[in-house]
């Protein structure tokens, strides 16, 4: 499937943990864009897990 994607954060985690059928849809993607939100949230939550 080719095209233009917007990720959400749930398929951005997916990408981290090598989920195959993500992985799969995206192979032959035109663009791939990743909203700033996602990041602030993917950022959040890896920092969180460092802070007690």
């Amino acid at each position: 499937m080719t095209g233009r994607y917007l990720l959400d954060t749930n398929i951005i985690i997916a990408l981290f943990a090598n989920d195959i059928a993500v992985n799969n849809q995206l192979v032959n993607a035109e663009e791939i864009f990743i909203p700033s939100v996602d990041i602030g949230e993917l950022f959040y939550g890896a920092s969180s897990v460092f802070i007690t």
